[in-house]
């Protein structure tokens, strides 16, 4: 069998002691897939392992005792991580990306003095959680309304300020590591004094999984992603204190604005179920897929050689498009940049999907059984072009429409 070849090159040090890290766990990730996703189950004995190696504090700055990784390194660990077990990345994304939110986004901004040492002590406290305890942070994002998470309206979930911090109320969905995190990022709204909302008054709140008001309910009986635990939260005036913010107030909206490039954060999640799949399909023509037929006709038939050839022309144009706008990723990017972050997402996620039917239908009638690998991916790359804030639609009406108006025309 081939040696497993890299996603990307070159690699820095710090991606390869991340990519090596998460390579030498895979194929147990890979193998505890098939019963998480059989039944529902979150993959707890992974994040396990990748807490022994640290990595949970992947991206947590190494003064406050993180590994330092950058948003590119995080991407390539990401990627790798996906690469044998979809789930377990796009879960550890919603952590990873409040880590970078509240250090790499927040840090891009002029604060005032007061503002900037606050959340300097806030989010000291938060490191410290992740480094020393093995905290994990969910972010439940969408909420019924999917209006607020696409950006079009404040969020329902209400953040009404008292002493000492906040009364948090609302519902959120699809909230990824619902029944496993310690903490839930939740992105509200900070209520005026008048009880209205506003959506520059967004606000990113660390609420404890444990606080009173804080209830898990419905199921996550799904299509794809079975394993992530995606159920649903309700917050029934749940206090937060202050010390729990995770972005100063008003710097989640101006990130959203100014920083776009920190929604591709799940993008790596769906590369590296494209690379899974690629990989699959030809240890499975090779006859070296456990459980494959043996090596023979199918490989040498020019049909199934083209469509392996279309599986990695469309994996590397994925590839080579994330990589291009990842290096793009900063304040304020250019009209083209911006533009470039949508048909990436768009491109990554619809790429994935497409990847995968490929791969069953070249590896054939066998291939649709549960323990094979390529028909998980199949599902689970379902999913990619389904997820807020930036779904396949969204991104195809922005380019669209942003391609053909200037700000402020009409």
């Amino acid at each position: 069998m081939p040696a497993v070849a890299d996603m990307f090159s070159p690699l820095n040090a710090n991606q390869r002691r991340f990519v090596d890290a998460v390579r030498a766990m895979g194929p147990e990730f890979q193998r505890r897939g098939f019963a998480n996703d059989a039944e529902g189950k979150f993959p707890a004995a992974n994040y396990a392992d990748l807490k022994k190696h640290k990595l949970h504090a992947v991206n947590v700055p190494t003064r406050y005792g993180g590994l330092g990784g950058s948003y590119m390194d995080y991407g390539v660990f990401s990627a790798e991580l996906a690469r044998w077990d979809g789930a377990t990345a796009l879960t550890f994304n919603m952590h990873a990306a409040t880590m970078m939110w509240s250090s790499v986004i927040v840090d891009d901004f002029d604060l005032p003095a007061e503002a900037k040492k606050k959340h300097e002590a806030n989010r000291a406290k938060v490191y410290e959680k992740v480094v020393n305890e093995g905290a994990i942070f969910a972010q439940p994002f969408s909420e019924p309304n999917s209006a607020a998470a696409a950006g079009r309206a404040p969020f329902g979930t209400a953040a009404k300020r008292v002493d000492g911090g906040f009364i948090v109320s609302g519902t959120k969905h699809f909230a990824s590591l619902a029944g496993y995190a310690d903490y839930y990022a939740v992105v509200c709204t900070e209520e005026d004094k008048d009880g209205m909302h506003d959506v520059k008054n967004t606000v990113l709140i660390a609420v404890p999984a444990k606080a009173n008001g804080v209830k898990l309910f419905g199921g996550w009986d799904v299509l794809g992603m079975r394993a992530t635990d995606s159920r649903s939260l309700e917050f029934n005036d749940v206090f937060v204190p202050d010390e729990n913010m995770l972005m100063p107030p008003g710097i989640y909206y101006q990130a959203a604005v100014k920083w776009p490039h920190m929604f591709v954060s799940l993008t790596p999640s769906y590369l590296g179920i494209s690379q899974a799949a690629f990989d699959f399909t030809v240890a499975y023509l090779r006859g070296e897929a456990e459980g494959a037929p043996p090596a023979g006709g199918p490989r040498h038939s020019a049909a199934k050689q083209m469509a392996v050839a279309q599986m990695r022309i469309k994996l590397e144009q994925s590839k080579a498009l994330w990589w291009k706008i990842m290096h793009e990723a900063r304040m304020n990017p250019t009209k083209e940049e911006r533009l470039r972050a949508y048909a990436c997402q768009y491109t990554v996620m619809e790429h994935a999907n497409e990847i995968c039917q490929l791969g069953l239908r070249v590896c054939g009638g066998r291939s649709i059984f549960k323990n094979f690998l390529i028909e998980r991916l199949y599902r689970d790359s379902r999913c990619g072009s389904l997820m807020l804030p930036w779904t396949a639609e969204i991104c195809l009406e922005r380019v669209g429409r942003e391609s053909l108006f200037e700000p402020g025309e009409k």
